[in-house]
């Protein structure tokens, strides 16, 4: 099973101020984090088991991009710049989209996800 390989969004790199590399070092550091972690984990595992341990680590993307995403008009009232709170908002809904990407895990994903949602309990008789 091939490795995920995740890469830093050139379009976050360019939202962030000039000049300031501190911002791109730590998402740089927190990317490779992220795909060291998942190699490690799914290493040797069959499509289906590192599907499991991708959409762990999706759900944890997906609320950090919903934290971030709630301290924008926040920053906005207080009068300060959003701009960070938007970049990494940015990059983990663009490294979600890079997982996808793969395709030998893109239709597990989906349905693991699937079956999280039905093992939650929800039906089609609740709608």
């Amino acid at each position: 099973m091939p490795e995920i390989e995740l890469g830093v969004p050139r379009g976050v790199i360019e939202s962030l101020p000039e000049g300031d590399e501190t911002a791109e070092r730590d998402m740089r550091r927190a990317i490779a984090g992220i795909q060291s972690r998942l190699n490690e984990e799914i290493g040797g595992s069959d499509p289906a088991d590192a599907a499991a341990v991708v959409v762990d680590a999706v759900e944890r993307m997906e609320e950090q991009a919903s934290t971030y995403h709630e301290f924008v008009p926040e920053l906005r009232a207080w009068g300060q710049s959003p701009i960070y709170a938007i970049a990494w908002r940015n990059l983990y809904v663009e490294l979600i989209g890079q997982l996808y990407e793969h395709e030998w895990l893109a239709g597990e994903l989906d349905r693991e996800r699937n079956f999280r949602l039905v093992d939650d309990g929800i039906r089609l008789s609740d709608l």
